[in-house]
């Protein structure tokens, strides 16, 4: 019987669930999956985890005490959550789950590290081995020292955020488990840059994660590859041999439903003899790169804006839910409030430019595929969108 792309790709790649939801991954059963502040502000909204929300929030607000904010116990919240969800799908996946650093600690080295820390302590008091978490950091020059005395510490790290090689490669000098390259959404800034649609074969997607491979496994890195963000089947095929590849569940099907060859495209003795050379990567040198190459500067900014936009719209889902439980509010305003974190211009509509999060919660929420999201599409596409959505990662 012939084999589907699904079960040849994973002969040659760790096959990723690039989503929070629970029953996506126990139908593709992945050997790893990512949490990240969309898929959890989405979980935040089903019936059948309001129990997980519910008590997590009463726990933060006793340990905070009756004195806190809402908004302070949100954000206690918010961590503890995110590992709620994490152990979850450690019951389900075999090996690893990625938990995500709060994004606006993302230039904060010290404040990272602590927050890295303490996710790992949350998970250790839960009896789970920091063997199997890995945690989430932007790839900033901050996030990548923070990540090296993790590393040194045990506590695993997947740097996302990631669009250059000058990033790539500080991730690898300084030791880290993992990196995510966003190979969709460097996509979208070229096709948006130079207004051109292109091939799988030329995507610049394809080609920074292809370079990067290479690169790492020309001089010896043990650094893992994790393509992430994808677009088309196009992509992922072309990524083929990858160390790992985080795909979203709509994908994961597509792959799974269709028969043809796959091809190896990425392979550790083809990469020894490509032409490139070793680069050492200071903060000069990487702020120095980094300045030069537009797209990264853009991306990278845009992205750590995203997920600092899906931690404040899940701090007020949660600060909202808060209230409700301890009777201070009657209604809820935390869509309406979501909506307007989002709608930068105030024309009434969220467009891709300005979600900024992950691309299958967009996706599932523009229900009727027009490339935009009003009120009602939000307000209707909250309860299940992660019965659809994509996942960390970044979230991209």
């Amino acid at each position: 019987m012939a084999k589907n792309l699904l079960e040849q790709l994973r002969e040659m790649t760790v096959v990723v669930a690039d989503t929070g939801d629970i029953q996506a991954i126990k139908k593709f059963t992945p050997r790893d999956a990512t949490t990240n502040p969309s898929l959890i502000t989405a979980a935040a909204q089903m019936p059948e985890y309001q129990e997980i929300v519910d008590e997590t929030l009463k726990q933060a607000r006793l340990d905070a005490g009756d004195n806190a904010s809402d908004q302070d116990v949100a954000k206690l919240a918010f961590d503890r959550l995110a590992v709620s969800f994490g152990k979850k799908i450690l019951e389900i996946v075999p090996k690893r789950v990625s938990t995500e650093v709060d994004a606006r600690l993302s230039y904060d080295t010290e404040a990272t590290i602590e927050k890295g820390r303490y996710l790992i302590s949350e998970y250790e008091k839960a009896g789970i081995s920091r063997d199997r978490i890995l945690i989430k950091i932007a790839s900033t020059w901050e996030g990548i020292k923070a990540a090296e005395v993790l590393e040194k510490e045990g506590i695993h790290c997947n740097l996302t955020l990631l669009f250059g090689l000058h990033q790539a490669i500080a991730c690898a000098e300084a030791g880290a488990t993992l990196i995510s390259p966003f190979v969709g959404r460097i996509l979208d800034w070229y096709k948006k840059d130079t207004g051109r649609t292109y091939t799988p074969q030329e995507d610049p997607g394809v080609q920074s994660v292809t370079t990067i491979y290479n690169y790492y496994k020309k001089f010896g890195y043990d650094t893992e590859v994790m393509g992430a963000s994808f677009r088309s089947l196009g992509e992922i095929t072309e990524l083929a041999g990858c160390d790992l590849l985080t795909i979203s569940p709509a994908l994961l099907a597509e792959l799974q439903s269709t028969e043809a060859d796959l091809p190896r495209k990425l392979d550790p003795s083809q990469a020894a003899a490509t032409d490139l050379e070793k680069i050492s990567i200071d903060k000069e040198t990487f702020d120095k790169m980094h300045a030069a190459d537009r797209m990264a500067s853009d991306k990278l900014a845009e992205g750590i804006a995203g997920f600092t936009k899906a931690l404040e719209a899940l701090e007020s889902l949660l600060t909202d839910r808060l209230s409700k439980l301890e009777g201070e509010k009657q209604e809820s305003h935390a869509t309406e409030d979501m909506f307007h974190l989002y709608d930068l211009d105030g024309d009434g509509f969220i467009t891709r430019e300005e979600w900024m999060g992950t691309d299958a919660v967009f996706d599932a929420l523009d229900s009727n595929k027009d490339g935009k999201i009003t009120p009602e599409e939000m307000s209707a596409g909250l309860g299940s969108v992660l019965h659809l959505a994509k996942a960390l990662v970044p979230t991209a």
